[in-house]
């Protein structure tokens, strides 16, 4: 995972990725590749004291779930609640699946997020709108199961500020995400979507650290594998997963360590 000195994610205040090509030229100090610390986002926290062990342990983002099926939904005034906790020591994100305009403007004045996950089928005008209108970056999730889900990565890099990248859900499944399925990483081998991304689905603290050396994210995303029951996080397993995010080697780490 390589970065450029100076240059910004929207709604971060952390260095941009960029691919360094040979129409850069020479790559002088300035300009050399270096290495990110990896954007760790824990979602589906409910709770004052889970939100707590998330911001402790230091979790750059933390996700509210705003979907009624999902056994991590919350209502405006607990998630208001813990947006105050959350201020100024964690990026807020507020999940929705397909909201209209009245549910997100509700969101943005009650939880106050730094950035809107859009999780449904919104399609990639319906991302400019949205990051436009309520003047949050946005995060697209887009679903993988196969190469071919990744055929119109390009459209949805133009407008939103990231893509996160989850397991498709089962046909009979009734929320999009937080089930503990994953999919083939290597589907993301060498992937440059020109957007940072992040990755989510079936991570947990075994196997987060294979999935950044495979895949070489910007950040990465967890729920269900940081919880003991669908919807209640353990504070262990939040613990863990963050320790083994911040060791994750990429290939370039590991040669450089090396050399």
């Amino acid at each position: 995972m390589c970065v450029t000195r100076g240059s910004k994610v929207e709604g971060t205040g952390r260095p941009n990725s960029k691919r360094l090509t040979d129409a850069d030229g020479p790559r002088s100090p300035a300009l050399r590749c270096v290495r990110m610390a990896i954007l760790i986002k824990i979602c589906g926290l409910t709770t004052a004291d889970t939100l707590e062990v998330a911001l402790e342990a230091g979790a750059d983002m933390v996700g509210f779930v705003f979907f009624p099926p999902s056994p991590r939904h919350l209502d405006a005034s607990l998630a208001e609640t813990l947006g105050r906790r959350a201020a100024d020591r964690a990026r807020k994100v507020a999940l929705t699946v397909d909201a209209d305009d009245a549910l997100l403007a509700a969101i943005v004045d009650r939880l106050k997020p730094d950035l809107l996950q859009l999780h449904g089928h919104e399609p990639p005008e319906r991302v400019r709108t949205v990051k436009h209108r309520f003047g949050r970056a946005v995060i697209k999730a887009i679903p993988v199961s196969a190469h071919a889900d990744l055929g119109g990565l390009r459209a949805y890099a133009a407008v939103a500020d990231y893509v996160l990248f989850d397991a498709r859900p089962p046909p009979a499944a009734t929320r999009p995400g937080g089930l503990g399925n994953a999919f083939d990483w290597r589907l993301l081998e060498n992937l440059d979507p020109g957007v940072p991304f992040m990755l989510s689905g079936g991570l947990d603290p075994e196997n987060v650290a294979r999935a950044v050396a495979l895949t070489r994210p910007q950040g990465v995303d967890v729920s269900s594998g940081v919880e003991r029951s669908a919807g209640a996080k353990d504070p262990d397993k939040i613990r863990a997963f963050i320790r083994a995010a911040r060791r994750a080697l990429t290939p370039e780490d590991a040669a450089a360590r090396s050399a």
